[in-house]
């Protein structure tokens, strides 16, 4: 079973990137973040001839969240449990019988800000929502954008960025939290390497040719699932394409 992850920054603006890529790559689940548009405008059809169902939660111009799959996703949720609001931040399916969480963290402005707390805080109600619906035990897998570079090599400078808000001990402590709750980051069972990358920022000149990026997206098993983990991998095509987003895929197979 192959799964991937992919904040594309709009949809629309992205879906020839998006739809070559499910040609080429045929995974079975993708899970895309910033879809950046209401449910009435979402571009269905081109995906219904692409073969893939999808599911999908959005609203204009921020956030946005959707998952396509060659199977029927099964117990589509939307949200945290306790705001309304957050829907657009998460979607939760069941297919073949593994349930896949994806999610688009809040980013976090700056430290001292109101919006940093709230993704502290975001965390901690995502922890809740994993300990209120699953067991460790269970095969689940999250993914997504989760605005997080973990450790040391997952950015191009971590003396520099070291108190940025995709790079701060407290956002560290939060998501070792959730971690720690059941989950293994399949990417770094496979890949130990320092440099790379999901995301090269648009307003750094050549950040992509020089390779000053960040890990930012993710995906990470409960312990069953990881064990059956037989690689993981980025794939940097995307980010070169015309129009490209400003991450790229993330993609993980699993022997099922």
């Amino acid at each position: 079973m192959k799964i991937a992850s992919f904040n594309v920054n709009s949809i629309r603006s992205r879906l020839p990137v998006v739809l070559d890529w499910l040609t080429q790559n045929q995974p079975d689940v993708l899970c895309v973040q910033e879809t950046k548009v209401q449910d009435v405008d979402f571009p269905a059809e081109p995906f219904d001839q692409a073969g893939y169902n999808y599911i999908f939660k959005g609203q204009k111009s921020y956030n946005g969240v959707a998952i396509f799959s060659k199977d029927k996703p099964k117990n589509v949720e939307f949200g945290l449990d306790d705001q309304p609001q957050d829907q657009p931040r998460l979607i939760k399916a069941e297919i073949k019988s593994i349930a896949i969480v994806n999610t688009y963290v809040p980013q976090g402005y700056l430290p001292d800000s109101e919006k940093f707390q709230y993704k502290l805080d975001w965390f901690g109600r995502l922890l809740r929502y994993f300990e209120k619906h699953f067991k460790p035990a269970d095969p689940v897998i999250w993914v997504g954008d989760l605005n997080i570079a973990p450790e040391p090599i997952d950015v191009y400078d971590p003396k520099a960025l070291l108190g940025h808000v995709c790079y701060h001990p407290a956002v560290h402590k939060a998501l070792q939290q959730v971690m720690q709750w059941g989950f293994v980051d399949v990417f770094r069972m496979h890949n130990k390497n320092a440099g790379e990358y999901t995301f090269w920022d648009y307003r750094m000149i050549n950040s992509f040719k020089r390779n000053l990026g960040w890990r930012l997206d993710h995906i990470m098993a409960t312990k069953p699932l990881a064990e059956k983990c037989t690689a993981c991998r980025i794939d940097k095509k995307p980010r070169i394409a015309e129009k490209p987003s400003d991450h790229t895929p993330i993609v993980a197979e699993f022997e099922m």
